[in-house]
């Protein structure tokens, strides 16, 4: 069960590191905000694995192969788009909402996790997924979209966000169990190629397409260096837990954090929810709960 508290942790991580991406992408692009995501977390998840290794100095270092290659370059990319339409979403409706929309990925990942990775559901489990979908519906107002409310574009933006982060959550999983290390070095590892990847990646698209975008960072240090701690912080926690449990469980338990959300949008950004935008978040937590239990 030690999966558990990992996953409440980068719930929580995860939902200041949404908040602080918010408050960011109101002075940089999409694909600023995404970088800030991971230009400071790379070292620090270096920091982490170093740590690891002077705890435990006798664990062996793993050999990759070609497999594990093409999981951490599809995870790293899978992610990189995820983020960068969930950044999107900030930008198109409440903050709340927006990040209930894709938390789609927990009903996603259930799905693709029963027929592409063998791990089937119960009927309870089943429930849950059932349940998610109603809150997605409930939250994305497709049934305004037709008049004054949301788009339909908004949902699709939500819906890819959380199918790219379901398939990040599945590689991801896949290749902390193809290392075979002990707990908890094999995440560590995952953890550490795939930020450096995609640290790599958005520097050099960048830098080639949009300059101004770094230094729209530069000018905003103190909350770049907060959006990459809380998103670090958060990987360890979601890496570890989906190392030890699968993915839906891990998923659909971390949909607590849409209540961290929920605070953090009244407190912080303060803003206020409707009643269909309330029972939606409900239905979410539900969600978890059943599949949890299932």
């Amino acid at each position: 069960m030690l999966w558990i508290p990992f996953t409440l942790f980068a719930a929580f991580m995860q939902a200041w590191r949404n908040a602080f991406q918010k408050r960011l992408s109101q002075d940089a692009g999409a694909a600023a905000v995404t970088l800030a995501r991971f230009v400071l977390a790379w070292p620090l998840a270096a920091l982490y694995l170093w740590l690891l290794y002077r705890w435990q100095p006798h664990q062996p270092v793993p050999a990759f192969g070609g497999y594990f290659a093409v999981l951490i370059v599809a995870a790293a990319v899978s992610q990189i788009l995820a983020t960068a339409l969930m950044v999107r979403l900030f930008q198109l409706r409440n903050y709340a909402v927006g990040v209930g929309l894709a938390k789609s990925e927990a009903v996603l990942a259930a799905a693709l996790g029963v027929f592409f990775f063998s791990a089937p559901l119960t009927p309870l489990g089943w429930l849950g997924v059932l349940l998610g979908a109603i809150a997605v519906w409930l939250l994305s107002g497709l049934r305004r979209a037709a008049g004054a409310g949301v788009p339909v574009s908004t949902l699709f933006t939500g819906l890819g966000s959380g199918l790219a982060f379901a398939l990040t959550s599945l590689w991801v999983r896949e290749a902390s169990l193809t290392l075979a290390l002990p707990f908890p070095f094999g995440a560590a590892w995952v953890l550490l190629l795939v930020i450096g990847l995609q640290t790599l990646l958005l520097l050099v698209w960048l830098g080639l397409r949009n300059p101004p975008a770094l230094v729209s960072l530069w000018r905003r240090p103190g909350l770049t260096a907060l959006v990459s701690l809380t998103s670090c912080l958060g990987s360890i926690g979601w890496f570890t837990a989906m190392s030890l449990e699968t993915v839906a469980l891990v998923k659909t338990l971390g949909q607590v954090e849409v209540l961290f959300t929920l605070m953090i949008s009244a407190w912080y950004f303060r803003e206020r929810l409707g009643r269909r935008d309330h029972g939606g978040l409900v239905l979410i937590v539900l969600a978890a709960m059943c599949v949890m239990w299932a």
